[in-house]
């Protein structure tokens, strides 16, 4: 049972009250092209929930470019650009990367000016040969299966703004890293990194992923929905395969055996690896977040919790 009196608590008509001034720059096409396989988006979600988000992200932005001059001056040194980092964490299934593409969105069109970045974790696992190698592949996902000395680099590299800096590309089609394809974050204003791990202390590191970030989310649910969230997702992967082939993708594997055995198998995938996860190491870092997105039901965020010093 997580303890929350360092939050204060919000219901959604609540925290639809704090957005500032409203205006409707995201539409349904915007919606369809931003949500992820499985989750729920709406006009009103981003009226209710993230325009008040935005809002204070917008406070939190002023806040650090202020004392990042102020700093600059205390020390004697020319002011320059440091980028402001979002973390996004949550289980797998949640809805994670819908929010951090929806708060990209809304963020570049609000600051058409800046430089506005998003990445996944996912690059950071070690590639699956790799992890075989070391014999836990059936870890993945879990601290240790990340190349966490290579994440945090990364970080200290794109605080420092050094130009561009190169991560691994991630494919989920193929479930493993892509080879020889390399992504590049080049002198973001902002960036905005989700995934599973981002809030944790990274496996034989002495520094959190976190200690890098100027504002994190987490995004909950209770673990009974997440899985049918997980399940249903599963099922429409395996249903696209199904409609249009493709040997190359993870899962094609499962057009072949029967139904009924597929989804045994997502349901033990779910119990085995995901719900053992986040348990152990996902949820346990929920008050390392400074704003908690609360969903029920059909992915509809219900209330809001926000860290109160």
């Amino acid at each position: 049972m997580q303890d929350f009196m360092n939050y204060n608590e919000y219901t959604r008509q609540e925290w639809s009250q704090f957005h500032g001034d409203y205006f409707n720059e995201i539409d349904d096409h915007d919606l369809e092209k931003i949500k992820s396989v499985d989750d729920q988006v709406s006009l009103q979600d981003v009226k209710e929930i993230y325009a008040p988000l935005r809002h204070l992200l917008h406070l939190y932005l002023h806040h650090y470019q202020h004392l990042s001059r102020a700093k600059a001056d205390f020390l004697g040194v020319k002011p320059h650009k440091i980028p402001f980092i979002i973390g996004i964490s949550g289980s797998v299934a949640v809805g994670k990367s819908t929010t951090a593409r929806l708060l990209k969105v809304m963020l570049q069109r609000a600051y058409p000016q800046y430089n506005i970045e998003q990445i996944t974790t996912d690059g950071f696992l070690y590639p699956n040969a790799e992890l075989e190698k070391r014999g836990i592949l059936g870890d993945k996902g879990f601290p240790w299966s990340y190349d966490n000395e290579r994440l945090l680099l990364f970080l200290e590299q794109v605080k420092a703004n050094r130009g561009p800096v190169e991560y691994p590309s991630y494919s989920h089609e193929i479930y493993d890293i892509v080879p020889n394809q390399i992504n590049v974050v080049n002198n973001p204003d902002i960036l905005i990194i989700e995934g599973i791990n981002v809030l944790q202390l990274p496996h034989n590191q002495n520094i959190y992923v976190s200690d890098y970030f100027d504002f994190s989310i987490y995004v909950d649910a209770d673990p009974h929905l997440i899985e049918q969230w997980y399940i249903h997702r599963f099922e429409g992967f395996l249903q696209a395969e199904i409609e249009h082939p493709n040997p190359s993708n993870y899962y094609y594997q499962f057009t072949k055996k029967p139904r009924s055995e597929v989804m045994a198998y997502a349901h033990q995938v779910w119990h085995d690896v995901n719900y053992k996860n986040l348990v152990e190491y996902i949820a346990p870092t929920i008050n390392r977040a400074d704003l908690i997105l609360h969903k029920t039901k059909g992915h509809f965020m219900d209330k809001v919790l926000l860290k109160k010093y």
